[in-house]
This record gives C-alpha cells, sequence and structure tokens, in this order.
C-alpha cells in the first residue's frame, strides 16, 4: 500500500443559494460543484426527459410489435451486477407490460466471453427468440450481431460503453455513449438505458390505450428503482444528478421496506439493516455477492435472486451466492499472496514505502493458476497498493477446456492409432498453438485505460486479439506468446498517454474537522447529503491523533481509540498494511471517514481510516 501526500481539496466561493445548509456542509458541496439546493433535490420529477437518446423512438417501436404479436423475446444479459439487474429489470418490467414470451439468457464468461458473440448467438437461435434485446453490452458486438441477422433475428442493443468506430448492424442502438447521442447525461449504468427504454415503451403503450385494452392496470416503474440503484452503484458509474436521483429513489424504495425479495435477502446476509441502507452497502455488501455469481459460476444465480417472488426463495439463493461470494474471496487471498511475491521484483525494499520513481509508468502479471473471474478484483487490489494502471491476465478458462478435450481425444486416439509419427504430429501441432490468456485492467486517474489499449492495437495490431472498456476499466484477450511484449508495449503506451506527467501518489481530503464537528449529527447531516459515490466523492477528512488503544483484529482489520482536543474516538482501518499498524502512544495522521456504528440498538460515530501515518 502507497503512503500517498495528502493534498486538501480547494474549496470555491459558496453560493448564497446554498445558505440554508450547515457552514461545513456548504464547503463539501461546493467543492463538488453543487451551486444550489436544487442540485440536491431527488424527487423523480426532476429526472431527466428520454429526450435526445438515439433511436430510442426506433427501439419502441421494434419492442412494442414484438408484445403485440406476443413474439419470444430474449433478453441477452451480462456477467456482471450491471447486466444483472438490466436484465432482472428489463423481465420484470415487460413481463408487469403484458408480454407473454419473455426471457433471458447471460453468457458463461468463461465459455463465451463478453457480450454477444457469435458462439452465444448461436445458442440463443435455439430457443427460437423472435427479437434480441442486449442490456449492458452489444455496442462492440458486430459479429455478433451480424451473425443473428443471417438467422433472422432482429436485434435491440441497449448499452453504455464507449462505441467503437464501426457500429453493429441492429435494428436499434440505445447507449448515450453512441455518435450523435444528445442525452444530456453520458454516466447511465446500463440498467440507467434500460430504464429509460423501458419509460418510453410505457408512454407509447400508454398513448395506444395499451393497458386499458388488455385489462392490465399500467405498472409504476418507480417500483423497480431499488434494482435500478443497485446496478448503478455496483457499476461505479459517476453519480452526476440524475444519477444520484435514480440511487436516492431507490434507496428510499429499500429503506421503506419495498425492495424486493432479493435485495432484502442479500442485505440480510450481509447483516445490514434496511432501514439504514446506504448506497455503499449497494456497493460493498449486495454488490459483490451479485457479482460472484458471475465470477466463479453463472451468473443466472444472481438474476434468479433478483427475480425471486418472496423472502424464503430469495433467502435460498442469496445463501448460494454468499457461499460464492466467500470463495471469491478465498481465491482473491492466495492470488494476491502470489501477486505479492510478484511485485517484489519491482520493489527492492520496503514494498509499502517505496518511492514514486522506482515504480513503473504500469504493471502487467500473468500467472497459469489464477482464476480468470477474479483477476478484475485483484488488478483493483494492487492498482491500489502501487498506485499505477494494472492489468491481471489468466488463461482463458474455455481455451484450458479446449485442450483437455483435445487431451483427452488424443487419448481415445492412442488407444486406436498405433502409427507413432502420426500421433507425435497431433502432439506437435497441439502444442504448437499458443494458449488464450484474458486481462482485466484497472486504470488510476490521468491514464484513460481504453485510450492506451487503443494505441498499443493501432502500432501494435498481431498483439491484442480483441478489447473494450472505458477510462478507468477495461478488458482484453491475446496469446500467452505475446504477453512480454505487449506488457513492454503497454507500458510504453501510458508513458506516452502521460507525456512528462506524472502519477501523483496523493490523497484528496477535505482538511480537518473540529472538536464540535466531531458528532452524530454533522454526520447524519453527510449522509443525508449523499448518495456518495464516483464523480460525487463521500467527504474525507484529515487530522492527528494521539493513539489511546490499538488492537488487531482477524482478517488484518486495526481498531483504534484516538483521541484530538480531549475527544477520544473509535476508529477502524480494514486491511491495514503491517508498516501502519500504530501502538499505543503513538502520534498519528490519519485519513479517514466519518460513520455511524449501530450495535445492539445504540448508535455511536466511528472513524473509517483509509490511511494511517506514524509521525
Amino acid at each position: 500500500m502507497i503512503l500517498r501526500h495528502i493534498r486538501r481539496r480547494e474549496v470555491p466561493p459558496v453560493s448564497p443559494a446554498m445558505n440554508g445548509f450547515p457552514s461545513k456542509l456548504q464547503q463539501l458541496l461546493a467543492a463538488r460543484g453543487v451551486e444550489s439546493a436544487a442540485e440536491l433535490d431527488y424527487q423523480l420529477k426532476g429526472l431527466l426527459p428520454p429526450d435526445g437518446l438515439k433511436d430510442l423512438e426506433k427501439a419502441v417501436s421494434v419492442l412494442l410489435q414484438a408484445v403485440e404479436l406476443e413474439q419470444k423475446i430474449l433478453i441477452i444479459g451480462d456477467f456482471d451486477a450491471d447486466g444483472a439487474t438490466s436484465t432482472a429489470l428489463m423481465l420484470k418490467a415487460l413481463r408487469a407490460f403484458g408480454a407473454k414470451k419473455v426471457d433471458y439468457l447471460v453468457p458463461d464468461r468463461f465459455k463465451f466471453g463478453y457480450g454477444l458473440s457469435v458462439k452465444l448467438v448461436e445458442q440463443a437461435a435455439q430457443q427460437s427468440p423472435d427479437l434480441i434485446v442486449t442490456v449492458d453490452n452489444g455496442i462492440a458486438n458486430n459479429d455478433g450481431v451480424r451473425r443473428a441477422n443471417k438467422l433472422g433475428i432482429p436485434v435491440i442493443i441497449t448499452d453504455h460503453h464507449l462505441a467503437p468506430a464501426e457500429l453493429p448492424e441492429a435494428k436499434a442502438i440505445v447507449n448515450p455513449n453512441q455518435p450523435m447521442d444528445e442525452f444530456p447525461s453520458k454516466n447511465l449504468a446500463g440498467v440507467g438505458v434500460a430504464f429509460y427504454l423501458l419509460l418510453a415503451l410505457r408512454a407509447r403503450m400508454r398513448e395506444i390505450g395499451w393497458f386499458e385494452s388488455k385489462n392490465l392496470q399500467e405498472p409504476n416503474l418507480a417500483r423497480f428503482l431499488d434494482i435500478v440503484a443497485l446496478g448503478t452503484v455496483a457499476d461505479v458509474v459517476p453519480l452526476d444528478h440524475n444519477n444520484r436521483l435514480l440511487v436516492e429513489q431507490g434507496l428510499k424504495r429499500i429503506r421503506n421496506g419495498q425492495a424486493c425479495p432479493g435485495i432484502n435477502a442479500l442485505l440480510q446476509l450481509a447483516q445490514k439493516d434496511a432501514s439504514r441502507c446506504q448506497a455503499s452497502d449497494l456497493g460493498f455488501a449486495v454488490g459483490p455477492r451479485i457479482n460472484a455469481a458471475g465470477r466463479l459460476e453463472d451468473m443466472s444465480v444472481g438474476i434468479e435472486c433478483l427475480l425471486a417472488e418472496n423472502l424464503d426463495e430469495a433467502l435460498l439463493i442469496a445463501s448460494e451466492l454468499d457461499l460464492l461470494n466467500r470463495s471469491r474471496k478465498t481465491i482473491e487471498s492466495s492470488m494476491l499472496e502470489a501477486a505479492e511475491s510478484d511485485l517484489e521484483a519491482y520493489f527492492a525494499h520496503n514494498k509499502t514505502l517505496e518511492a514514486e520513481s522506482d515504480r513503473p509508468a504500469a504493471l502487467c502479471l500473468f500467472d497459469p493458476e489464477w482464476h480468470q473471474g477474479v483477476v478484475g478484483i485483484l488488478a483493483s487490489r494492487l492498482k491500489e497498493k502501487i498506485n499505477r494502471p494494472v492489468i491481471i491476465f489468466a488463461q482463458d478458462q474455455q481455451d484450458q477446456q479446449d485442450q483437455q478435450d483435445q487431451q483427452d481425444q488424443q487419448d481415445q486416439q492412442d488407444q486406436q492409432v498405433q502409427q507413432v509419427q502420426q500421433v507425435q504430429q497431433v502432439q506437435k501441432d497441439r502444442h504448437s498453438q499458443s494458449p488464450n490468456i484474458k486481462g482485466s485492467a484497472r486504470s488510476v486517474k490521468g491514464v484513460h485505460i481504453r485510450d492506451v489499449l487503443v494505441a498499443v492495437s493501432a502500432r501494435f495490431p498481431h498483439l491484442i486479439d480483441k478489447f473494450g472498456g472505458h477510462a478507468m476499466a477495461a478488458g482484453l484477450s491475446l496469446k500467452l506468446e505475446n504477453f512480454e511484449a505487449f506488457a513492454a508495449a503497454f507500458c510504453e503506451a501510458v508513458e506516452h498517454h502521460l507525456d512528462g506527467e506524472t502519477i501523483k501518489d496523493e490523497v484528496v481530503t477535505d482538511a480537518g474537522l473540529t472538536a464540535a464537528e466531531m458528532n452524530l449529527g454533522f454526520a447524519r447531516e453527510l449522509q443525508s447529503a449523499g448518495p456518495w459515490g464516483q464523480g460525487f466523492p463521500e467527504p474525507l477528512f484529515d487530522d492527528e491523533f494521539l493513539v489511546e488503544t490499538s488492537r488487531s483484529l482477524k482478517g488484518g482489520h486495526l481498531k483504534l481509540q484516538l483521541e484530538k482536543d480531549n475527544q477520544v474516538l473509535n476508529g477502524i482501518y480494514f486491511r491495514c498494511p503491517e508498516a501502519m499498524l500504530a501502538q499505543s502512544g503513538d502520534r498519528v495522521r490519519v485519513v479517514y471517514r466519518l460513520d455511524i456504528n449501530h450495535f445492539r440498538g445504540n448508535e455511536s460515530l466511528q472513524l473509517m481510516i483509509e490511511q494511517l501515518e506514524i509521525l
């Protein structure tokens, strides 16, 4: 873990329109670009209208016709929490709209990879769908859409990822990040795009009197906002005002006991109180359990949890997700241990406090034993440790299975074929093929990871087989024999992208707090000013304290009692690095968030420590 330099955030002049808020809160909000109370108004009437979403009306027409003709609609999702929530949302809403035949298919990441691949389309065709609707994927799947068209299956794409130079030949593409799209917010998650399509479809159905003609009660789409909130937070998209509105409305439903059984079950297993649910609970408790299904097995488990119709059913499925998440943590821990030993090649001295100059511009690691489904989490962990763009590779598990199938087939041939030369030639041909490896990339501020991969691909077209992503995260695949060359080219491209700038080892805080501000009342004000998240960061403070007591907990966590201005406060540091294990009597500088700890019906102030420096 890098000990980052503390830089205090500059506070612009506070707008007079914020005079109704406490002084410190005014400063915190001004530093995040909030200039009026209207920007903290999260009523549904403030939701951006769908105007400007390119192809939206075209998509509505195609989808409406499929519903009217009782055609089979197949939702093609993705294997992360955004894809799972998008899929569940579409199924729930379309069924409420009166769709008679709607089902879903989500790719197994180990067999099909990401998105609407050709192989996935061919599997989907076995279900004889009349229409495919993608959610949270499809924008880069030209070959898959082309195959669907040849099979006579029209495709609607809903996605939010950056568009390639050539768009797929779909019936309609709804994506705020495609060329010539005029929707004001480009930050919708996949589930947000799906929600807007459903809003527009309901409006069209209302116009033609669909619900009356079918004797259906017009659905209130707000009842699905708990699912929209979960997908938006879990996908770590920037929380601009429109996304904050969607998230806050979803959180309000969860707190009011109106969440779907699946979300309630996952909160219960995570020991989170639904009545106090915050965005962080969705991001760190619910989201990872959903994601565990797609990382280790089949995301349909996560989707079925969200589709469960009662709590008993949801708890059974949520328990399976919880076990998968525990397995994911075990796998992640062993992978992290192996990766840290690899890092010693870069760090000759103390890994915790290493100088910036000793670190490479970027890092690529591969281990044939690593789990393909967990490389993204490992990349995130290492990125935090060294503050550099990181790509973690694992062998393509489908490639491994293909090799095993080849071996099994060869073993059978060995029993039947006596010509040794033929057997040796087949083995030679097999081993001459370089295995495929898949990588997950995570970046840092100042390095647009997808742009870097574009640069590498343009300069060395043979190195990367395929890639996609956005500014802070990406995925790619290549041949193992190209790994070393790619790693060198990637580091060089990152250096070129930085153009002489350095990646700063710094943490930006909102300065310190006075004794009068370190109380439950101010902590509650901070919570109510959220939801906080990507692009609207939760306030982070820094102060000096005296350590009164220090106790190490299971899992590498550190529990502290800290004193400042004759006030003693509890603090906890999760995954505390060894070099930061402060002891009683130490003077420390702490970077922290204010939190409210709920225990046995009591509330107490707690500092959630992000960094600790022994002075």
